[in-house]
């Protein structure tokens, strides 16, 4: 099977392309990315593989993104501007590359005949839902730009698989860690944050009081789903959306207090106001994915910050 990776040099899309080539139900593995928030050196390990081509292209650009899909089998769609703040400081280009780009690539793959994709959508599409763990067929008001163009993606994606006979999969993320997540920038993640920190001798800025809760999520779970849409049989020509989590929560406090235990850091972490825009509470029913793609997600946090950890320190982090 060939396969497509748009964001592959990001940090998920670059864990999904790495699996997928030891993976011997693999012909090829092509890479679309702008390096806006993606990097070669995420995919220097396998450049040079046999089955791996790069494609130094924009989703936003129709004709590089049907360029990339010529001879394609299958779309893993990873390519985006994440981060909530982010989106709240230059929601345009948020949309341009969320929405503008994810239509652009249903578009190539309707062109070139490629029936299944498969999509990162997002937690954040669950906004001001109370209820808890969130179930897929219940959804709130969204509380970002950001949420707003992961939402239009999964209104495109139902729209697509009705009119065009595709298979589309969607994937809500709780956020992932792991390695190969920037900790640099201002729209760094939480986990790469408190790592750098901790690693640093520094203390990190909490948002809030510390009691706000996630479903913290490894990338080992989001290559392993990334892989069963890719591969799994599935009813076709219908628009599937899966929670990806692990079905429990950390707090941030709590997250900050493994972390130094895992470092050894004597820190302590500061408080600072919420962010606009961010869910306090967020857990995840993870059954309808085990259900229907086999999912069997690994959910010990430790030995998975553990790893992490030692992925950062790899990376030498001074700054």
């Amino acid at each position: 099977m060939k396969i497509l990776i748009t964001g592959g040099a990001g940090f998920i899309g670059s864990n999904i392309a790495e699996s997928l080539l030891n993976d011997k139900r693999t012909s090829l593995v092509r890479v679309l990315d702008n390096l806006e928030t993606g990097h070669l050196s995420n995919i220097e390990s396998i450049i040079n593989h046999p089955k791996f081509e790069f494609i130094n292209g924009d989703i936003r650009k129709i004709d590089e993104c049907n360029k990339a899909c010529i001879d394609i089998d299958v779309i893993c769609h990873q390519a985006a501007l994440g981060s909530v703040p982010r989106s709240i400081a230059n929601p345009l280009a948020t949309h341009q590359t969320n929405v503008n780009g994810f239509i652009n690539m249903l578009e190539s793959a309707r062109q070139n005949n490629i029936k299944r994709f498969v999509y990162a959508s997002s937690s954040s599409v669950y906004g001001d839902l109370q209820e808890s763990p969130k179930v897929e067929s219940r959804v709130g008001k969204v509380l970002s730009p950001y949420a707003s163009t992961k939402m239009t993606n999964e209104l495109y994606a139902e729209s697509y698989s009705k009119c065009y006979e595709m298979t589309i999969i969607g994937f809500r993320y709780f956020n992932v860690f792991g390695p190969k997540q920037d900790p640099e920038g201002p729209y760094a993640a939480v986990i790469p944050l408190f790592i750098k920190a901790a690693l640093q001798g520094k203390s990190p800025i909490i948002n809030g009081d510390g009691t706000i809760t996630r479903d913290f999520t490894p990338v080992d779970n989001v290559v392993q789903i990334n892989t069963n849409a890719i591969f799994n049989e599935l009813e076709p020509n219908k628009h599937y959306v899966f929670n990806v989590a692990c079905g429990q929560t950390t707090s941030l406090n709590k997250l900050w207090q493994i972390i130094k235990n895992i470092t050894g850091s004597k820190a302590d972490a500061i408080h600072g106001p919420n962010r606009k825009g961010d869910i306090l509470h967020s857990l995840a029913d993870v059954n309808l994915a085990k259900k229907h793609l086999d999912y069997k997600p690994e959910f010990l946090l430790e030995p998975f910050l553990s790893k992490t950890v030692e992925w950062y320190k790899t990376i030498c982090i001074k700054s």
